[in-house]
C-alpha cells in the first residue's frame, strides 16, 4: 500500500494494493500489522457504513470530544465522494484548515482521519456507499459538529444544492464550536 501524507499532521491518504484480474479484484482494506509500519497504530472497536441515495448529499462536519474522540479510516465502497477534514486542535498551526480528497469505489483510496479533525463528506454520485472503522464507540454525550457551510472555513464543496440533514444544518461555526483538543 501507498501512504501519502498531507498538509493536516495526521491526516493521511492510503493507496492499498490492488490484485485484479478476469475474475474482478483483491485487496487488503485494513492490515494492522501494515498500518503500525507507518505509525498509524489504531485499533478499531466499531464499523459504519451509510447509504446516501442523491448526489449532493452532505454528511458533516463531526467529531466526538475527548475523552471519546474518535480516528476515523473512511472510504467508499460503492459511488463516490469528496471527503473533508478540517483541523480543530486549537494550538495547531493548521487550525482550522481543511483539506478535500476524493474517494471512490474506483479509486479504492481511504482516508485516516485523527482524533482533533471535523469530518464531512459530499456524495459526487448517487447510491453513494461509505464505510468506516472508528477508534472509539459513538457517544451522544460527546457528539459534536461544525456548519458544513461556515465561511471561515470556505470548504469548496462539489454541489450547489447541498441535502442536508436536520441535525447537520444547525451546528455552530467553527468560532463558536465547542472544542477540547489541544
Amino acid at each position: 500500500m501507498k501512504v501519502i501524507d498531507t498538509k493536516l499532521q495526521g491526516v493521511r491518504i492510503i493507496e492499498p494494493s490492488v490484485h485484479g484480474d478476469h475474475r474482478g479484484f483483491f485487496m487488503e482494506s485494513y492490515n494492522s500489522a501494515k498500518f503500525r509500519e507507518y505509525n498509524m497504530d489504531c485499533v478499531f472497536v466499531q464499523d459504519n457504513h451509510s447509504l446516501s441515495v442523491e448526489k449532493g448529499v452532505i454528511r458533516g462536519l463531526h467529531y466526538q470530544l475527548n475523552p471519546k474522540a474518535q480516528t476515523k479510516l473512511v472510504r467508499a465502497v460503492a459511488g463516490a465522494i469528496y471527503d473533508v477534514v478540517v483541523d480543530i486542535r486549537r494550538n495547531s498551526p493548521t487550525f482550522g484548515q481543511w483539506i478535500g480528497v476524493h474517494l471512490s469505489a474506483e479509486n479504492k483510496r481511504q482516508l485516516l482521519v485523527p482524533q482533533g479533525f471535523a469530518h464531512g463528506f459530499c456524495t459526487t454520485e448517487p447510491n453513494t456507499e461509505v464505510l468506516y472503522k472508528v477508534d472509539e464507540l459513538y457517544s451522544s454525550e460527546h457528539d459534536r459538529g461544525i456548519l458544513w457551510n461556515d465561511p471561515a472555513l470556505g470548504i469548496d464543496w462539489p454541489t450547489d444544492q447541498p441535502i442536508l440533514s436536520d441535525k447537520d444544518t444547525k451546528h455552530p461555526l467553527l468560532r463558536d464550536a465547542d472544542i477540547n483538543f489541544e
